[in-house]
């Protein structure tokens, strides 16, 4: 490719030093005819100017085509040689003109013959080295006439002539060789600097962009994060000002915890999306391909959202399918998960309809809905976070503006293209293609258990620098039965243990650990730190807030179990349970 657009800029090099020769030619060959009008034939001369204004002409048209026209790999070098062909032509001419006027008898017309093809020959270097061959054409079609000439002419200069005409042409088709490859040199470094404006340009574009994507999400994170947080504290204030009155009715205090709860919910939803987005960013979300029944994932999927159907008056059609498809079955139905409530929430009236067609070896799934479609200019723009063309007041049971988002890096992971096909007032169509599968039996995915055996208290190191977060979580672990070492770093939580050690046995069987902590330590750092003090390694989790792709990263590569901010009692609960149960497991002596 870049020795093509190489090619192509020597070439138009060589058509716009063309409109010079034709210059040359016309004043030159003016002079010339004045010189040689008494020496040489008038018909001649003005037969022989005739051909060379001929030549001219056709040049000048030729070169208005070449740069008029569309221009492609397989045409330049055709224009190339046409090129040429017109320098040979010309050279003959000259040669003609030197063949006449070789006349050693009048030294002032041999004198001037001899200066004008000089002038010539050196004079194609600059115009026509772009093109090496047109340049050597047309200086051995100029100098090969008054070579034989000189050759059938018997004088004394002719043999030192002859060696200066080849001394001449030597020299010309050195420097011709030298010049091409400066012109080339040149050329490549203006396409190369080209290449890199464009780059920077692009980057540039890119960069607005994502300064732009980047506002547009603070902002609407920032009010979606704020909504739930608002509500939480007017819910807080209520109930405290209900505990100022005396004692809370309990059928207040339920409904006020539930809808806390709610809440709590709606935030944590929220959260949850934002982290789906950095895990995929970071690449630590694992693919497992396997053999997937397209109508067990099917009736699942119709199940799921038949009460929403039923909620908001729709229809909703699951086309049955015998095919299985080959990809990772809980990205796979989360994707079509994602896909399905988008296409209910922007659906007023109509229905929604979920199927698949075969595209030989792939299987096309498809999702379709009777909203109000999505305008070609503002498809591109719906993958991208926290997009809602039909939600501008950001109501939240609309969505978050994550799902496609999500769906779209989901999508990359697995390998499986993704389409959209709209038309405003008439519906979409998202698709997703997956591959058939093979022969291999599917294996049917079941719900992930929690480890059993692991019900006793455990001792447990909590390291926390935030006091609130840290007197909750100690509360919560010591209401379950749990021993705890607590404190704000690692030297606080080893100065509790070894205080715990004066006083009779205290066993270590997990640490939790917020990843963030003072002084610009990590969990990671606070966990490797007591594990020194025990003596051992032992299971941990880190709990973080941190939705970086490089945390993220970092933490996975650890090993360590990972919780995320806000964390429900029950979550952390079944957390505690599988790190014990994972690290029985790993040292079944204990």
């Amino acid at each position: 490719m870049q020795e093509d657009k190489i090619r192509q800029a020597l070439i138009e090099l060589l058509y716009r030093n063309s409109y010079g020769v034709v210059i040359s030619n016309i004043v030159i060959s003016l002079a010339a005819v004045y010189v040689l009008r008494n020496a040489v034939s008038a018909n001649w001369l003005a037969g022989w100017l005739g051909a060379l204004y001929l030549l001219t002409a056709i040049r000048v048209l030729a070169s208005r085509r070449f740069f008029s026209s569309k221009r492609y790999a397989g045409s330049i070098m055709r224009w190339a040689w046409l090129a040429a062909s017109f320098s040979w032509v010309s050279g003959l001419l000259w040669g003609a003109l030197g063949w006449a006027g070789f006349l050693p008898e009048a030294p002032i017309v041999l004198s001037f013959t001899v200066i004008v093809l000089t002038g010539l020959v050196c004079g194609t270097v600059p115009s026509l080295s772009a093109f090496p061959p047109a340049l050597i054409g047309s200086i051995l079609a100029t100098v090969v006439p008054i070579a034989a000439r000189c050759i059938m002419t018997e004088s004394d200069i002719s043999g030192a002539f002859l060696f200066l005409l080849a001394s001449l042409v030597a020299i010309n088709f050195y420097y011709c060789r030298i010049t091409y490859r400066m012109l080339r040199e040149t050329v490549s470094l203006r396409l190369e600097n080209e290449n890199l404006v464009d780059h920077l340009q692009e980057e540039r574009d890119r960069a607005q962009t994502a300064d732009r994507a980047k506002t547009r999400f603070l902002a609407a994170a920032s009010h979606d994060l704020r909504q739930p947080i608002h509500a939480l504290s007017l819910l807080v204030s209520t109930l405290a000002i209900l505990g100022q009155r005396g004692n809370v009715p309990s059928g207040e205090a339920r409904d006020l915890a539930s809808r806390a709860k709610s809440v709590v919910g709606n935030l944590s939803g929220l959260l949850n999306a934002l982290l789906d987005i950095s895990r995929l960013d970071a690449g630590i979300v694992t693919v497992a391909n396997e053999a997937v029944e397209l109508r067990e994932l099917f009736r699942d999927l119709g199940n799921e959202f038949a009460a929403e159907a039923k909620q908001r008056g729709l229809e909703w059609r699951v086309v049955d399918s015998e095919l299985r498809v080959d990809s990772d079955p809980m990205m796979l139905k989360r994707v079509l998960n994602n896909l399905v409530s988008n296409a209910f929430r922007y659906t007023k009236e109509g229905g929604v309809l979920l199927g698949c067609r075969r595209r030989g070896d792939l299987v096309e799934i498809q999702v379709l809905d009777t909203g109000p479609g999505i305008p070609a200019d503002q498809q591109a723009m719906v993958f991208e976070e926290f997009v809602q063309l039909q939600n501008p007041a950001r109501d939240r049971t609309q969505g978050l503006g994550l799902g496609l988002a999500i769906v779209r890096r989901t999508t990359e992971l697995l390998g499986h293209p993704l389409k959209l096909v709209s038309r405003p007032g008439r519906g979409s169509m998202f698709s997703v293609t997956v591959p058939k599968a093979g022969a291999v039996e599917a294996t049917l995915q079941g719900s992930e258990t929690l480890p059993a055996g692991i019900t006793a208290p455990v001792g447990i190191m909590v390291v926390e620098d935030e006091k609130d977060v840290l007197d909750a979580m100690v509360r919560l672990l010591t209401l379950e039965g749990h021993r705890v070492y607590a404190g704000r770093s690692a030297a606080e939580v080893r100065k509790t243990h070894a205080g715990a050690l004066r006083t009779g046995d205290a066993p270590v069987d997990l640490i939790i650990a917020d990843y963030r902590l003072g002084r610009g330590a990590t969990g990671l750092e606070a966990i490797q730190t007591l594990c020194s003090h025990i003596g051992r390694r032992v299971p941990a989790i880190i709990i973080t807030g941190d939705t970086s792709p490089s945390r993220l990263k970092e933490v996975s590569a650890s090993g360590v179990r990972i919780l995320h901010k806000p964390i429900a009692g029950e979550e952390l609960r079944e957390a505690i349970l599988g790190a014990c149960a994972q690290g029985k497991e790993n040292n079944p002596r204990r």
